[in-house]
This record gives C-alpha cells, sequence and structure tokens, in this order.
C-alpha cells in the first residue's frame, strides 16, 4: 500500500509571450473558468539563499502575489508530478535553451 503524499509537487511548463515556462506548484486542475488550467501553490526557492538565478528571481517578481494562476489550455506543454522541485526556467521556444534576462535599467540604450 502506498503512502499518502504530505504534499504533492508538479512541474507545469507553458507557453508565455513566446517563451517557454517551468514553474513549480502544489495544486494543478481544472478551472472553472472553460478551456483553462488552474495552477495554484506556486513554489520557488529560498530567498535568503546565497547563490541567486536571475531567471526564478524574474519569475518570482512575475508571479509575486498571484494565488491562482489561470492558464489557457492550449498554452499548456505538460504537466508533471515530481518529487522534489528543481529550478524555474525560462526556456526559448525554438532552441530549448535556457533564456538568462540581463539586467538592464529602464531608459539605457547600448551602442554597437
Amino acid at each position: 500500500m502506498a503512502k499518502p503524499d504530505k504534499e504533492k509537487l508538479f512541474r507545469v511548463a507553458f507557453l508565455n509571450h513566446g517563451k517557454v515556462y517551468e514553474l513549480f506548484c502544489t495544486d494543478v486542475c481544472t478551472s472553472a473558468l472553460l478551456g483553462f488550467v488552474e495552477v495554484s501553490g506556486l513554489v520557488f526557492g529560498e530567498k535568503d539563499s546565497l547563490v541567486i538565478d536571475p531567471t526564478e528571481e524574474k519569475m518570482l517578481d512575475e508571479f509575486d502575489g498571484v494565488e491562482v494562476l489561470h492558464l489557457p489550455l492550449h498554452s499548456v506543454l505538460r504537466v508533471e508530478q515530481v518529487k522534489k522541485k528543481g529550478q524555474a526556467v525560462i526556456r526559448d521556444r525554438e532552441s530549448g535553451e535556457k533564456v538568462t534576462p540581463f539586467p538592464i535599467q529602464p531608459g539605457s540604450r547600448t551602442r554597437l
């Protein structure tokens, strides 16, 4: 007989503005909104960590204060139940390479 999980953990991959976002959450279900998937209990790394991943930091800022994320069904690529949390990432849709956002200040321009 399998032990009941204390808390399930899911990795959800979805398209957002041309990028593939992968994040971790504790609950995924069909939404009351027709054609949407409901994602809640978003899980990010500890803020007091010595090493800070800029991609996860960007996602943390983007989803700060979000209790429930309603994703259009056609944007969800994959939902996996996992045993332990990994890093939340943003990948390029075409190449699959991890995208690392550079900290650029608004209004600043670079010359080539």
